[in-house]
């Protein structure tokens, strides 16, 4: 499976972007799906994750009722759609694949990353 992130760019605060994340290889419709995110100098932290058929989304605390993760196993691609943007969210957001008997906040758990796209918050 080969992940490709866009949709990142620069935002003033209190704006909104939203990230895809196209699949493609074998079909992301049998991959649980995550978002996570990078600042410099800071270790990877967990966002937002989808099941395969996307009943069921977790979200870290600082970005619930901001964010939501969403997926179109159609298009093969994945959503995350960001409001109320605050500068503390400024990161590389990476998106990444698990096995369906993985639904998980640990990075160490997927198996598939994308290449990142750049989100920067101006205050």
């Amino acid at each position: 499976v080969q992940l490709q992130a866009s949709g990142g760019g620069l935002v003033q605060a209190g704006g909104s972007l939203r990230l895809s994340c196209a699949a493609s290889g074998r079909t992301h419709g049998s991959y649980n799906m995550g978002w996570f995110r990078q600042a410099p100098g800071k270790e990877r932290m967990f966002v937002a994750r989808i099941t395969w058929r996307g009943g069921s989304t977790v979200y870290t605390d600082s970005v619930k009722g901001r964010f939501t993760i969403s997926r179109d196993n159609d298009k093969n691609t994945v959503y995350l759609q960001m409001n109320s943007l605050k500068p503390e969210d400024t990161a590389v957001y990476y998106c990444a694949a698990s096995r369906l008997t993985v639904f998980t906040d640990r990075h160490q758990d997927y198996l598939y990353w994308g290449q990142g796209t750049q989100v920067t918050v101006s205050s």
